[in-house]
């Protein structure tokens, strides 16, 4: 008794399905699971995320820019040779230690709004790349799961061509039955056993093309052990047979132009050119700034502790009477000294402070100021002219994947009207081989034309699948949702 098509197909699935699980070194990958995977370990996606970490730091130090900076500096000096001796006025070869410490502060108060510009272009820039970091995701996504449906495809193949060489099989023995019966000629079985081996090899091939299709996989997702690596079977319950009308080109074309990262970056680098000619302005405004300044020092020489009368020289001429022409005599002080005072007396007593305003007005610098306006205002003008080419490469490529939607849907009804017809040929076929009224090369004609609706429709599946998904992607549908 001959078994239906449908149920070998389902019984080779099951067996199939079974081999796989059987084996319990083998993950089973889920389509979340992959698309995650990507999205964690893609180096395009992580060198996108330092990206928005470097626009992080220059958002941070554009918040610096608003808070006062403050220095600490010191230095310590020894001077040798002939030097006058701070205490006594004489000059003398001597080496004196100096230490010197101070504390400086400074703050911006005017600086052309450059300070809020900045901050405001840092923010910007961490938005675009932000923007730049999900469309990088988007499209690993839409990569990992066109291969995850390549994988699906050449699985499923592999579903078709398993009963197909059973069936050939099958066709084989009773050939043999009616050679034997002598109502057959020996040639035909000849056809049988040939058709065989190319039912055989085309399952080889299949199979090494589900292999060649997990290996793409993996290497997207960067994976190292190929081995190993498997996905579930997962199944599509339903086609998207959507009404393509319900998305027309330019719904989808409205809806992208609100959805679509390629255009926020776009928009987001037009404000950040804005900013940008703000600042080159700012650079010609007046800055005026606020500064604050405490140093002190400490020196290893001897101090000045008071005076006695030389003992030596005990009085000086000061001066002479006009009248007498006598000399005036006074006391010859000398001064007594002493150790030096500590460190942190001296720091005490020799600390100073100083503080004031600083204004700058730049009247010539080379016409630097008024170039980079000028440079910023052409940037500015090319980032509106990159804003129109991503609105009309957007246009056109959903143009594209529409056309290619609705061929794709053609061409999938097209071939599952031709695989039934095929299959109900093959089904007669079959009847008539049976009872020894069809030939052994027509009917391997009519299998292998029933092979080949079945790969058509298979591939057209999984095409308009895609094309579908895709469709849905430009309309603003999260890819996790596809």
């Amino acid at each position: 008794m001959k078994a239906p098509l449908s149920f070998i197909f389902l019984l080779s699935f099951i067996f199939s399905a079974y081999a796989q699980e059987s084996n319990p070194n083998v993950k089973k990958w889920t389509l979340k699971e992959c698309v995650n995977y990507a999205l964690e370990n893609n180096i395009t996606v992580k060198q996108s995320e330092n990206n928005i970490a470097l626009a992080e730091v220059d958002k941070r130090g554009a918040i610096g820019n608003f808070i006062p900076n403050l220095n600490m500096s010191s230095s310590a000096a020894w001077n040798s040779g002939l030097t006058t001796d701070v205490t006594t006025g004489v000059l003398i070869n001597q080496t004196t230690q100096t230490t010197n410490g101070g504390i400086s502060s400074g703050v911006a108060i005017y600086r052309g709004l450059r300070n809020q510009n900045e901050l405001r272009r840092a923010e910007l820039s961490i938005l675009a790349s932000q923007y730049q970091l999900d469309k990088i995701k988007d499209d690993v996504s839409l990569n990992v799961i066109n291969a995850y449906l390549e994988v699906l495809f050449s699985k499923e193949a592999v579903n078709v061509a398993v009963p197909q060489v059973e069936i050939t099989q099958e066709q084989l023995e009773r050939t043999k039955q009616l050679v034997e019966a002598g109502t057959l000629p020996r040639g035909d079985l000849l056809d049988v056993e040939a058709t065989l081996a190319n039912d055989e090899q085309n399952l080889i091939v299949t199979e090494n093309r589900v292999q060649l299709a997990l290996i793409a996989l993996a290497q997207l997702l960067q994976l190292e052990e190929y081995e190993n690596f498997d996905i579930a079977d997962e199944e599509i319950e339903t086609l998207p047979l959507i009404n393509l009308a319900d998305y027309s080109v330019d719904k989808i074309y409205a809806k992208a132009l609100e959805t679509r990262n390629e255009i926020k970056v776009a928009q987001a680098n037009i404000e950040i050119a804005e900013k940008d000619i703000k600042l080159a302005k700012g650079a010609m405004h007046p800055t005026l700034s606020g500064f604050f300044n405490w140093n002190s020092r400490y020196s290893n020489r001897d101090i000045i502790t008071g005076s006695e009368i030389d003992p030596n020289n005990p009085t000086r001429v000061i001066g002479v009477v006009e009248t007498t022409g006598d000399n005036v005599i006074a006391p010859n002080f000398t001064p007594v000294t002493g150790p030096p005072l500590d460190f942190f007396d001296q720091f005490d007593q020799n600390k100073g402070s100083s503080f004031g305003l600083s204004l700058q007005i730049p009247i010539l610098n080379g016409f630097n100021a008024s170039n980079n306006v000028r440079k910023a205002k052409i940037n500015y003008d090319q980032q509106k002219y990159q804003l129109e080419q991503e609105e009309l490469d957007l246009e056109r490529i959903i143009h594209q994947v529409y056309a290619d939607a609705v061929g794709a849907l053609k061409l999938y009804e097209a071939t599952k009207r031709s695989l039934e017809a095929r299959e109900i040929s093959f089904t007669y076929a079959q009847e008539r081989f049976d009872v020894g009224v069809l030939n052994s090369f027509d009917f391997s004609q009519i299998k292998n034309r029933l092979v080949t609706a079945n790969s058509d429709f298979l591939r057209a599946k999984y095409d308009f699948i895609f094309r579908v998904k895709l469709l849905e992607y430009y309309y603003g549908i999260p890819v996790e949702n596809l």
